[in-house]
């Protein structure tokens, strides 16, 4: 008898942008690559999926989600820890522990006292990627999140997810261009821009 897993979110038939693609789509739990070109509706899915956008049309269903902007540009006067500290009482399973092991574990530990304008572009995203990692939300939505990432941090973040893999409680949803080949997605949704 198959099992089936479970699912965490269903948006129905929720369209993205006003002349973007259509999606109606289930998300299970694990990891999910979303991937395709710019313009194709990456960051548009990962908002719908972490409720961060309301669908234009249909239904969003499912768990609580947590999606972020990278850049953090409201956050530019901010440290790390500062950013830390505003976005964790949105979110009920904040594990500063994890943010604490992951900054020290990208080395970001020996930036955390400088205002994020004072940090490269990979450095600010890592103070993103490491508040939505240890959110403790059920469905995490990373868009682009290694983006200006040295390598040991990108080992770092890939075997976090590798980890996190086989959890049936939470899902992972990660956006870029292409699916790391090494990571053991659940599934991959490949997205096209609308011509």
């Amino acid at each position: 008898m198959p099992t089936t897993s479970p699912q965490l979110c269903r948006l129905d038939q929720a369209q993205g942008h006003d002349d973007g693609p259509r999606f109606d789509w289930t998300l299970s739990p694990g990891i999910t690559a979303v991937t395709g070109d710019e313009r194709s509706g990456k960051t548009t899915l990962l908002r719908l999926l972490s409720g961060d956008l309301p669908p234009r049309h249909g239904q969003r269903f499912g768990a609580d989600g947590a999606y972020l902007d990278l850049a953090l540009m409201q956050d530019q006067q901010r440290t790390p820890d500062d950013v830390w500290a505003r976005l964790s009482p949105a979110w009920p399973r904040w594990n500063a522990q994890l943010a604490n092991a992951l900054s020290e574990a990208t080395g970001l530990d020996e930036h955390r006292h400088k205002a994020l304008y004072m940090l490269s572009a990979g450095s600010r995203r890592k103070v993103g990627v490491i508040a939505l990692l240890a959110s403790g939300a059920t469905i995490t939505c990373l868009d682009q999140p290694t983006a200006g990432w040295d390598r040991p941090s990108i080992r770092v973040l890939h075997d976090f997810l590798r980890d996190m893999a086989e959890r049936q409680d939470r899902a992972w949803v990660v956006a870029d261009y292409e699916a790391e080949p090494s990571l053991p997605w659940r599934d991959t949704i490949p997205l096209r821009a609308e011509r």
